[in-house]
């Protein structure tokens, strides 16, 4: 591709919190090395990094084509084998945020050029996924992994149940602990002895944060998922109440990317 114009601040805030949700902290590591690109930005979360670094080589190199660069090394097909539906969710939410620009990427792992997006309602309405359902909410891909189908087909009761009982999953899955519910909360974000911890536990603030996120979780199966496991389909309220809840288990699940697994954790 020609030269690609730099990106607007916000455009590239976008992209940055988008590609963090789509690899793990190595990842993004190995493709910037691949790509010679530097990292002095002395952040550790994701999204943050790639903030800093893509800032640094726009304003270096006064073009947005190292960006470009990294976003198709680190978005190549051949990553999402067997995860097919993942690949074509990130696609097309990389595309609703690049159409400002009049750039998409397409299926086959390349960039082209397109019609320039002149509002944001035009933007939305190319990203043609079940996010569209939630007002452009952004809906973390750990929650999609458990309740895609069920959100294809409008079926929002067992989409949030789904979504609930895989955040418990992935916390199983995180600390190897059998549990579930308020146990295994209490267990895993123990405050004497975690075995998963939200920060380094050194300050009161720090501990009074970790406490505030395990009860946020503890919140989440005792206010959502234990109601819908009770609750007659019936009564559900719908689309609304979909959107705020899947929205809730997004944020934990973002706040689970940046967990730290704690030497007891890393022992098991």
């Amino acid at each position: 591709m020609s030269t690609v114009p730099l990106f607007p601040e916000g455009q590239i805030e976008s992209l940055a919190r988008l590609l963090g949700e789509c690899g793990s902290g190595t990842d993004i590591t190995r493709v910037l090395n691949d790509r010679r690109l530097v990292d002095n930005s002395g952040e550790s979360t994701k999204w943050r990094r790639l903030y800093w670094i893509f800032l640094n080589s726009q304003r270096k190199d006064r073009c947005a084509n190292k960006v470009i660069d990294f976003i198709q090394s680190f978005l190549i097909p051949a990553r999402f084998v067997g995860r097919s539906e993942e690949f074509e969710t990130h696609r097309q939410e990389l595309n609703a945020i690049l159409a400002f620009s009049g750039i998409k990427y397409s299926a086959d792992g390349k960039f082209r050029r397109c019609e320039v997006a002149q509002t944001l309602d035009e933007a939305e309405k190319r990203l043609n996924t079940i996010r569209v359902k939630f007002q452009g909410r952004r809906i973390h891909a750990e929650v999609l992994k458990y309740c895609r189908t069920e959100l294809l087909h409008d079926n929002y009761f067992h989409a949030v149940f789904e979504a609930t009982k895989g955040l418990a999953q992935r916390i199983r899955d995180k600390s190897g602990v059998d549990a579930d519910g308020s146990a295994l909360i209490d267990r895993v974000f123990s405050i004497e002895c975690p075995i998963i911890a939200i920060n380094t536990l050194q300050t009161e603030t720090e501990k009074s944060e970790h406490k505030g996120f395990a009860a946020l979780l503890k919140g989440c199966f005792a206010a959502v998922r234990n109601p819908l496991a009770h609750q007659p389909k019936i009564l559900w309220e719908g689309e609304d109440d979909a959107a705020d809840y899947l929205s809730l288990i997004s944020l934990l699940h973002r706040k689970l990317d940046d967990c730290i697994l704690t030497h007891m954790g890393s022992d098991r």
